[in-house]
Formats: structure tokens, C-alpha cells, sequence
């Protein structure tokens, strides 16, 4: 249910190809509220990328809504505040939600510096050295300035996504959304990335985590969503998912990865 804390809710999301052959997405309903730490989990296939590619609609649905900060992203169009309709604009929703995925998409021909100052200063018009501060700030906070004038290519896995992290918040989102940010680490970079993600759940950030690290899910995670066929099928507490498991899907598989 909708409170005055909600951020994103999620109604009925669905996502189908061929015609509704296959259904990544069926039916989810799922409200986010402000600083809740997200994690979703489930096997391979399930549809926990699409969910989460959807709430920036990098992925548009086939149906249901997706309400952030009251405004259907489902809707080309909406009523402000002030009763007039206009046009939604999805590249400004976008700047609200940071996106991390596998893979870091560092652009690998410019600086580590410069990968971090790019989008603020042509997305929000701020000025370079403010944008380089800001850029030197965050980097210092994973450990990372003293590597600002090198490349992508110089750094490992680890770092690469350490970096990738504070680009998204050099943006200031609201949200910062995680696709399966371990999944492509060799398992010694897993912890340091974690690490960060751990320090912007305690500072309070909002975040919804795709993961196949369930000491992360059971340890930060506020609520933890298992999906299986493109369906939420159990929601709760670690505890309650960990614990105490309903769902016959969820225990067979908890007892595959735990």
C-alpha cells in the first residue's frame, strides 16, 4: 500500500514478447519506499533484469504502472501539479535514478576523471572544476582519486565497478539501481564493491538490488523479492524469506544456493 514514504510503486508490471508467448514480466505489484534497500533474488530467467531495467524503462512494459514520485512512467503523458498536461520526459527521470550494471560501461577512451564529470556537466550544466571537485570527492570516498588520471583498461574488475557506482552518484539520483553489479567480478572484487553498497545503504539511500550474493540480500537488504517466471512470488524481511520460507520455489531454491 502507498504511503507518503513511497518512492516508485509498481502495479501489475508486465513485460511480454511474441505476442504474450513469453512472459518476462506477469503481473508484479511492488511499492518502494524511501531508503529501502531491495534486494531481488531468484534463478537465471526469471525476469529480476527486466524488472529492474523497467522501472527507468529501459525496458517498456506491455502493461501495469509504474508510479515514481506519483507520475506513471507508463504514460507518455501527465497532469503536474499545477493541472496542466505535458509531456513526460524520461531523460530528467532517468537523471533520478542511478544505474549500475555488470559490466560498468566506463567509455574505455577517457579518464577515470573524465568518465565521472561527463554527464554532469552536459546533463545538469555545471561547471568543470565544480563537476571535478564533486568527481574527486566521490572517488576519494571508494579510494579511488588517486587514480583519476588513469584509463579504464588500467584498473581491475573491483574498481572498475567501484568507479561505475560513484558516476551514478555524481548525478545526486534518488535511486540507485543495481543489476547483478558482483555477477562479472572475479570473487576477491566481490567484498569491495559490496562494501560501498553496504556504506550508501547505512548513509540512507534508496536501492533496488537484482543480486546472486545472498549474504548481501540477507545482511543489507531491508526486503528481499523472489521472482521466478516472471512472477513475484514471495516478498519479506531476510528473516522471513531466509528463515521462514512459504513459497516451495523459494525453499527448493534456497536450498540450491545456501
Amino acid at each position: 500500500m502507498a504511503t507518503r514514504d513511497s518512492l516508485i510503486q509498481v502495479t501489475d508490471l508486465k513485460k511480454w514478447y511474441k505476442g504474450g508467448a513469453i512472459k518476462a514480466l506477469d503481473g508484479v505489484t511492488v511499492d518502494i519506499n524511501k531508503g529501502d534497500v531491495i534486494a531481488v533474488i531468484g534463478p537465471s530467467g526469471s525476469g529480476k533484469s527486466t524488472f529492474l531495467r523497467s522501472l527507468n524503462l529501459l525496458e517498456e512494459p506491455t502493461g501495469g504502472a509504474i508510479l515514481f514520485n506519483g507520475v506513471d512512467l507508463t504514460k507518455k503523458k501527465y497532469k503536474n501539479n499545477e493541472g496542466k498536461t505535458v509531456k513526460l520526459d524520461v531523460d530528467s527521470l532517468r537523471q533520478k535514478m542511478g544505474m549500475v550494471f555488470q559490466h560498468f560501461n566506463l567509455f574505455p577512451h577517457m579518464t577515470i576523471l573524465e568518465n565521472m564529470i561527463l554527464a554532469p556537466m552536459k546533463v545538469k550544466n555545471i561547471s568543470r572544476a565544480e563537476a571535478e571537485e564533486k568527481a574527486l570527492a566521490l572517488l576519494d570516498r571508494v579510494g579511488l582519486k588517486d587514480r583519476a588520471d588513469a584509463y579504464p583498461i588500467q584498473l581491475s574488475g573491483g574498481q572498475k565497478q567501484r568507479v561505475a557506482i560513484v558516476r551514478a552518484l555524481a548525478m545526486e539520483p534518488e535511486v540507485m539501481l543495481f543489476d547483478e553489479p558482483t555477477s562479472a567480478l572475479d570473487p576477491e572484487m566481490v567484498g569491495e564493491v559490496l562494501d560501498v553498497m553496504k556504506e550508501l545503504a547505512q548513509e540512507g539511500m534508496t536501492m533496488v538490488v537484482v543480486t546472486h550474493e545472498m549474504g548481501f540480500a540477507r545482511e543489507v537488504g531491508s526486503r528481499v523479492l523472489f521472482m521466478a517466471d516472471g512472477k513475484l512470488l514471495e516478498h519479506g524481511t531476510p528473516k522471513e524469506i531466509f528463515e521462514n520460507p512459504q513459497n516451495p520455489r523459494l525453499k527448493d531454491f534456497l536450498a540450491k544456493v545456501l
